[in-house]
């Protein structure tokens, strides 16, 4: 009887309408995930992407977005970092080449980038940690290296070549890390790419975790990384080992009732290290449900992009129910992150730390939903509409007019204020009534590659209320 044989999975595919991975979502988890990389050629057909490279700039000028710009000189091999915030004054003195601006959880303040999250259903969404975008001058570059997590490179404007070893990978194995000590960034000592491709717009390429890979700018472009959270083991034990100790029992100590003559009075013998970890053991967090509430709290604050902050006068539970009857919603906050699990009763809902006892289907409506509307929210038990109430007082969600959203946006005039637009914001601590929120936004309205720079052209609007806490 022949031997049967086993069909290596290819690299690259080309994607097919219903199939944006090329294959089915559990053949993908099944072959690639964690596995190997996949090059998908028209994943997202017809891409045109939300954030300009003026968008980016704009907010890269922002105080509390994280953004970080990285520039190489061929002739040395040198690479210098800076981290935002930059100045506007500073992007027409850079040179058509050779330099790249990265900005992370874009998701956070751009509802259409947020949204792209979506098409990654395949894959639990707290697992989604960000979408961080970069713009490439022709060059620009960070260098060859690798990512300890998973992630995928949506190509979203211009064109970027991409070098990947697959060499390793593919065998299930780790490839040697050495790092170059002469440079800020952890680059690659020495790299050879085994596959070499240039990425048009709607193609994305997915990395597992130490890949090595080097992406370099063919023209001017604008790369989504769409990155998976993977805390590290000394994170996640350290977080824990706080938990333990907040809820240890003082009662449980180290005990040796069986306790023998030493043969030598100064050594620490075996027996005495099987009653360390007896006392250790009796430690543990024993009960799933404890084990995890405690994991729920962590993941959906592991590398927050900022402190969601409560108004100062909460709204009282009548006016919040008066403003959906009337036809406002409820937004989550963009730094919100929200996940659900299945307890000995019922659920435990997850808010950036925080944890509610719900019915099954309000944990599932919860997590699942940003804009949370009358009637929805009329379907939910008591407890989940006390879980709302707790949630807008400490300003995971906030009333919006969604009806005055949709004006801005038909105003020529706000079409042409940038893309990062502002939202219609309700403040009840006197009365429902519809405001914008104000905040420090930078307008770039235009940026131009000339031969000897980049011209770029910003307005900034300065208000008092940047800090308060609301989406932006």
């Amino acid at each position: 009887m022949a031997a049967r044989t086993t069909k290596t999975p290819v690299i690259e595919i080309q994607a097919r309408p219903g199939l944006p991975l090329g294959m089915p979502a559990a053949v993908f988890l099944r072959d690639y995930w964690q596995k190997r990389p996949l090059l998908i050629r028209g994943a997202f057909p017809d891409f045109e992407t939300p954030v300009q490279p003026e968008d980016l700039a704009g907010l890269a000028c922002e105080e509390t977005a994280l953004s970080r710009l990285i520039t190489h000189d061929r002739a040395t091999d040198g690479w210098s970092v800076r981290t935002g915030p930059f100045q506007e004054d500073e992007f027409p003195g850079m040179p058509d080449h050779d330099w790249t601006l990265l900005v992370q959880d874009v998701d956070k303040w751009d509802a259409d980038v947020r949204a792209l999250v979506n098409h990654f259903d395949f894959l639990p969404r707290w697992r989604m940690d960000d979408v961080m975008i970069s713009f490439a001058a022709t060059g620009g570059s960070v260098g060859a290296h690798v990512d300890q997590y998973d992630v995928f490179l949506l190509q979203a404007y211009g064109h970027r070549r991409w070098q990947i070893d697959a060499s390793e990978s593919t065998k299930g194995k780790r490839p040697p890390l050495d790092f170059r000590d002469d440079v800020e960034l952890k680059l690659l000592r020495r790299f050879k790419p085994t596959h070499d491709w240039v990425l048009e717009p709607g193609d994305m390429l997915y990395l597992p975790p130490n890949v090595p890979h080097n992406g370099v700018a063919e023209d001017p472009c604008l790369t989504f990384s769409f990155g998976m959270r993977a805390p590290a083991s000394a994170e996640l034990i350290s977080d824990y080992l706080d938990t333990l100790i907040e809820g240890a029992d003082e009662s449980i100590r180290y005990q040796d009732p069986d306790l023998k003559l030493p043969e030598d009075p100064n050594e620490i013998d075996v027996l005495a290290m099987n009653r360390v970890v007896e006392a250790l053991n009796a430690i543990r967090m024993n009960d799933p449900d404890k084990l995890g509430d405690w994991f729920g709290r962590f993941i959906t604050t592991y590398r927050a992009a900022g402190d969601v902050v409560a108004g100062a006068d909460p709204l009282p539970r009548e006016e919040i129910e008066a403003a959906l009857a009337a036809g406002l919603d409820l937004q989550r906050h963009p730094w919100a992150r929200m996940a659900w699990r299945r307890a000995k009763r019922g659920a435990s809902l997850y808010c950036s730390g925080l944890e509610f006892a719900l019915p099954v289907k309000d944990a599932q409506v919860l997590a699942a939903t940003e804009q949370l509307g009358g009637p929805l929210y009329l379907k939910l038990s008591a407890k989940g509409r006390d879980a709302v109430q707790a949630l807008v007082a400490g300003g995971y969600y906030q009333l919006f007019d969604p009806n005055a959203i949709d004006e801005d946006f038909d105003d020529e005039e706000d079409e042409e204020d940038g893309h990062f637009a502002e939202d219609a914001v309700v403040d009840g601590t006197d009365s429902i009534e519809v405001m914008h929120d104000a905040t420090v936004e930078a307008d770039v309205h235009e940026v131009t590659i000339h031969e000897d720079g980049i011209e770029v052209i910003v307005d900034f609007d300065d208000t008092d209320d940047q800090d308060d806490g609301k989406p932006v």
